[in-house]
């Protein structure tokens, strides 16, 4: 943990951040079967602090049912979402928990050869997540949890013997009412199921029902909190919400959680019957959930159902839409209430630049082809030999690549391309082709997808501090790239172009249509400028800062001779990005994969097809940063040119 982190927990004493982040409780981890025993490492200690591991076949709904297993009875003891049936023990399916994941053995259900899986590992933890098992009594009961707050959705399922899925939520109208997480059905009412009584932060209460509470039978309940806060660097974060959501006249709804969710299991809770009429859907960003675009108005996401053993499915029917502080739905039912539980996408500030950034080149015989060592949220691809190919870009909350030296609309990305953990993929890729990989992070990173309206607004990001470089190019026509830096606010570059400093309409880009407006730790502001929010139209914001030991934004006044650029690092620069901005200037780049060097370092440029250029000597080494050489006079280096970079460690 970086010492300013430390200190700031430290000072704020109880009110610290002493239950974590996000990545320490909640994981998605897809995985290809091997058939033979096979571990998972997805960093949540689940055999030390307890939890559930969640675990469905993705590619088949052939013998395909869920796998639920948790610490609290035991590795090995299944159950399944989709089916009534009892527990029943098999170490061939679930074979341990660890203290950095878990551990399949060779069964169909979770680790068959030729089949893909999605996993979903619930740790338990206050103001997140608790498991509990109990013995049931026949009468009305309290039964204790170590949830440290009030439960917004709590699942119980009888494990001696066949029983529905039981559960309350807090967004079901009525404490009497449950709704069944292995049906397609409506919310039924029941005063014998929770005795129609609300559950508190240290018990829930279960009356005579057979579903809860038969005498001398035993059950598990899982639950889950609801805007307990507790996480992040002050301790103040929320991480998980359930609510309830009522859709207009058009089956549409938007849900404002105060969050970027990354998972979610979502319901029709007055409605019975199959797809958006009753099935509990669980969507996250790591399988597929695209924000919408214009050729796909309702984000249409991959979709698992909690319910059923079907194979995954993309559905035209009804949607799914991400935003920087919530999602909505799409042409699913009218006046309908949807039930919810959404999980915040990761939050913690990354402490080296090799946990958000690498450079690759392609390996036609292996999966991942481009290797990162994190799940990638964006990707800058180009084959260095090929004169006529524009750099792509590519991004996961997007599911298309735009070319950052034209000025066309987006494209479809290559089938599978985010579909692992420690990479990108795509078939017809070998030596040659290299990707740069970023990954969303806490003041190093982030993406925000947005659609216009020609309105003087403001956009919130998750960034956590004020953005010194943000991207923004419109998604669905086409429009030049527009650059916003923090060196001069008030005017803005092209990244295809090779312009200078563009003053005038500045205001109407990045403000209020009368003056330029700054970015905020939580916002950027827009002009109603077209090209950048037009009424109807589909965006996308790169947004890049200074965070110490990783990355830095910066700028420079040229010299003519060797010149250091002290970026705060203590092992030099991986990458570079540089443009000058009093003149006309190329947008060079460097990354250390392909040689940042005492001697010719390898270029390419965003703003040009141009092949990459291997002759030229215009970057050195220097432990704090990078240095730009005398070579460089003409280019990156004109004495008393000015200049923007982008440094990361």
């Amino acid at each position: 943990m970086p010492s300013n982190k430390k200190l700031l927990q430290a000072a704020a004493g109880n009110a610290g951040s002493t239950l974590g982040y996000v990545e320490d409780v909640f994981s998605t981890y897809l995985y290809e079967g091997t058939g033979a025993a096979h571990t998972i490492t997805n960093g949540i200690d689940l055999d030390g602090e307890g939890g559930l591991t969640w675990i469905k076949t993705r590619n088949t709904g052939s013998s395909a049912w869920h796998s639920l297993s948790d610490t609290e009875r035991g590795a090995g003891y299944i159950l399944r979402s989709d089916l009534t049936n009892a527990q029943f023990f098999d170490t061939a399916e679930f074979t341990s928990f660890n203290s950095d994941g878990f551990t399949v053995g060779n069964d169909a259900q979770t680790n068959g050869s030729g089949r893909t899986y999605a996993s979903w590992s619930f740790r338990k933890a206050e103001k997140f997540f608790d498991v509990v098992t109990y013995t049931g009594t026949g009468s009305t009961t309290t039964v204790s949890h170590n949830l440290g707050s009030t439960p917004g959705f709590i699942i119980v399922k009888r494990t001696s013997l066949a029983e529905d899925w039981t559960c309350y939520h807090v967004g079901v109208p009525g404490v009497a009412n449950y709704i069944q997480l292995n049906k397609s059905d409506a919310y039924a009412s029941n005063n014998s199921v929770f005795n129609n009584t609300a559950p508190t932060d240290s018990v829930f209460t279960v009356g005579s029902s057979d579903r809860t509470n038969t005498l001398g039978e035993t059950y598990v309940a899982y639950l889950f909190a609801s805007d307990a806060g507790g996480f992040g660097d002050d301790g103040t974060e929320n991480i998980i919400k359930c609510g309830s959501v009522i859709t207009d006249g058009s089956g549409n709804a938007s849900v404002d959680v105060g969050f970027e969710p990354q998972w979610c299991l979502w319901k029709c809770a007055d409605a019975a019957g199959g797809n958006e009429h009753g099935n509990w859907r669980i969507n996250d960003t790591m399988r597929g959930w695209p924000v919408s675009d214009a050729s796909n108005p309702f984000g249409f996401p991959s979709t698992l159902y909690a319910n059923t053993s079907g194979a995954e499915t993309i559905s035209g029917v009804d949607g799914f839409i991400e935003s920087a502080t919530g999602f909505g739905f799409g042409q699913v039912q009218a006046n309908k209430t949807y039930i919810y539980i959404a999980i915040r996408r990761p939050i913690k500030t990354p402490e080296a630049g090799t946990e958000v950034f690498a450079v690759d080149e392609a390996n036609s015989g292996t999966n991942p082809n481009f290797y990162s060592g994190f799940p990638v949220d964006v990707s800058i691809r180009k084959f260095l030999t090929n004169s006529t190919q524009s750099p792509e870009l590519e991004t996961r909350l997007t599911n298309k690549k735009l070319e950052t030296a034209q000025t066309a609309a987006e494209g479809a990305t290559d089938s599978g391309w985010w579909d692992w953990q420690d990479g990108v993929s795509s078939s017809g890729h070998g030596t040659g082709t290299f990707a740069w990989m970023f990954k969303r992070a806490t003041g190093f990173f982030d993406v925000v997808a947005y659609a216009g309206n020609a309105t003087v607004r403001t956009v919130p990001h998750n960034l956590g501090v004020v953005p010194e470089l943000m991207i923004v190019k419109k998604r669905n026509a086409v429009k030049n790239w527009y650059v916003y830096s923090a060196a001069d606010s008030t005017k803005y570059l092209y990244l295809n172009g090779t312009n200078a400093f563009v003053s005038g309409s500045a205001e109407q880009i990045f403000g209020n249509d009368s003056t330029t407006v700054a970015p905020t730790s939580s916002v950027f502001s827009l002009g109603s400028q077209a090209a950048v929010n037009g009424s109807g139209d589909t965006f996308i914001n790169y947004l890049f800062a200074t965070l110490a030991g990783v990355s830095k934004v910066g700028s420079y006044t040229g010299t003519g001779a060797d010149l250091n650029v002290d970026c705060g690092f203590s092992a030099g620069a991986r990458f570079i990005l540089i443009k000058r901005t009093d003149s006309t200037g190329d947008w060079y780049y460097w990354d250390s994969v392909r040689g940042i060097v005492a001697g010719n370092d390898p270029y390419l440029l965003l703003n040009s097809t141009a092949a990459e250029v291997t002759n030229t000597d215009y970057v050195d080494p220097l432990n704090a940063g990078f240095t730009v050489t005398s070579s460089a006079s003409s280019t990156v280096n004109v004495s008393s040119g000015s200049y923007i970079f982008l440094a990361i460690a």
